[in-house]
């Protein structure tokens, strides 16, 4: 029908005209009341960002010479957030003369990737920056 007639139907139903489809040959509209419609959509919206996760990213600090129990309260405290849906940001800050040997930082991260092994994997392998060194973990995904 035409764009004319439509709106005297909906302007008699005391609703509104509107465009569903604008880019179809001849475009596609339908009688509704447009307030209710946009209410409902917002509900809609509502409900979907309350259904969301954002996933933090929960950061443990380790050093070069740190102890059994230490490494393993941190790595309790990554199993930890790791359940709750956290991703971990492992890193280790190189002071002083510690900056010479790089490789014991590599090893206590690659100590603590497998300490959690069983419920996280490596998103981000250990890498140099700087002072720092980072790796990424992420906990594996539920089947």
């Amino acid at each position: 029908m035409s764009a004319s007639e439509a709106l005297d139907k909906a302007f008699a139903r005391n609703l509104d005209l509107v465009k569903i489809a604008p880019q179809a040959v001849p475009p596609v509209c339908k009688i509704i009341d447009y307030g209710k419609y946009r209410f409902e959509q917002a509900k809609r919206e509502k409900e979907a960002r309350k259904n969301q996760r954002v996933v933090d990213i929960k950061e443990i600090r380790l050093s070069l010479n740190i102890d059994t129990h230490d490494f393993e309260t941190k790595a309790g405290h990554a199993t930890r957030f790791l359940k709750g849906g956290d991703k971990v940001k492992v890193s280790i800050r190189f002071r002083g003369r510690e900056m010479g040997h790089p490789e014991q930082g590599y090893e206590i991260m690659k100590r603590f990737a497998e300490a959690l092994s069983d419920i996280a994997n490596v998103e981000k392998p250990a890498k140099l920056e700087g002072r720092n060194m980072l790796m990424f973990l992420a906990s594996k995904p539920a089947k």
